[in-house]
This record gives C-alpha cells, structure tokens and sequence, in this order.
C-alpha cells in the first residue's frame, strides 16, 4: 500500500514563509525532504553563520529518525524558528571581524597578504575548503595589490542580508505584544480574596 501523501505546510508568517522557501531549492524530491548534506547551504542562505558542529546540532535535532540522511520540513521549520528567534548562528559584527583581521595584521598595514589569508583560512581553527576558500577570494582580494584590504572586505560582507533574523525579532514584538494585551488569568483564590474585599 502506498504512503499517504504529507500534506504541504502552508507559512503562518513571514519568518516561516521564508524558512521554507529557502528549504524547498533544494527539496529536489518536492516531498518536503532535504538531504542532510544540503543543510549547511540552507542555513547560510538564510542569513546564518553556523560552525560545522552547529550544522551538525541542527541534523541531528531535524534528522528522519526512521529513513536517516534526510531531513524533513515539519522537524527543520520549528527548529529554526525557534533558532532564528534566539539569533542563534547570527554572523558576527563588523567590529568583531574588524578586532579579528587586526589582530593577524601585526604591522598594521590595513591587509593581509594573500598567503597569510590562506593560511589562516585554510589551516587555522575551523578551516574552510579550498572551494569555500576560493569563492571567498573572489570577493575578499584586491585584484590590483594582489591582498585583502580587509576594511573594505568587511564593508561588502556587511551588505550580505539579515532581514530574517529582522522578520524573527518582528515576530517575538508582536508576540510579546499580544502577551501583554491579553488579559491577565487569575488564579481563583485571588479572585474570591478580591470580591471579599468588596
């Protein structure tokens, strides 16, 4: 007997709507159901800056328990709501990459040479591969002084767009907002003191 078909989960708000949007480019199969592999890709274009232990928190939390390697819309949506909400995976500030490249510019030149870029980028810490390495060049290095004038890098990464992160704090105002406008449930004790009072 065939599976029934899951219905399609419809946006309850701006935040969702963009959410799925960004899963369903690579829901090749259309059945709501991305490959783990494709997460990383997912969550960057939504804005976020996630490690590779992060985007391996978000699969195991999202991950098919019974058919693995696959995650499913229904598991990935509430979690990252949730996740855009609390601004988790938000990309750093202009100051803390600005601290950043400063500390490895030791003369204070205002840039990194191309090798010491790459040694940092491809060595260092949680290193990128040479893929992700070689796109970033595209848009970090000085085709004139052959460096990454890292002022000027940081400025064009800063254009890269929040606007989710914008749409989630919108979201938890209104919330917040309804919250507070609702009125208050008392507890039935405090109820009966008050009309004692009377």
């Amino acid at each position: 007997m065939a599976k029934k078909e899951e219905p399609k989960i419809q946006p309850n708000n701006e935040l969702e709507k963009r959410i799925i949007e960004a899963f369903e480019v690579f829901d090749h199969s259309g059945k709501q159901v991305v490959d783990v592999r494709e997460i990383g890709t997912i969550l960057r274009s939504l804005g976020c800056c996630p490690t590779e232990a992060e985007i391996q928190e978000v699969i195991l939390a999202t991950e098919n328990k019974e058919a693995t390697g696959n995650i499913p819309l229904i598991n990935f949506l509430p979690f990252m709501c949730k996740a855009m909400t609390e601004h988790r995976f938000y990309p750093a500030s202009a100051e803390m990459l600005l601290a950043a490249f400063r500390y490895f510019d030791k003369e204070a030149r205002g840039f990194l040479t191309k090798e010491k870029f790459a040694q940092l980028m491809l060595e260092e810490g949680e290193p990128f591969t040479q893929e992700e390495f070689d796109e970033m060049m595209q848009t970090a290095l000085d085709p004139v002084t052959d460096t990454i004038t890292y002022e000027y890098y940081i400025n064009q990464l800063m254009v890269a767009p929040r606007d989710v992160y914008n749409i989630a704090d919108e979201i938890e105002e209104e919330k917040r907002r309804i919250e507070a406008a609702a009125p208050k449930k008392r507890r039935a004790a405090s109820l009966l003191k008050a009309a004692e009072n009377y």
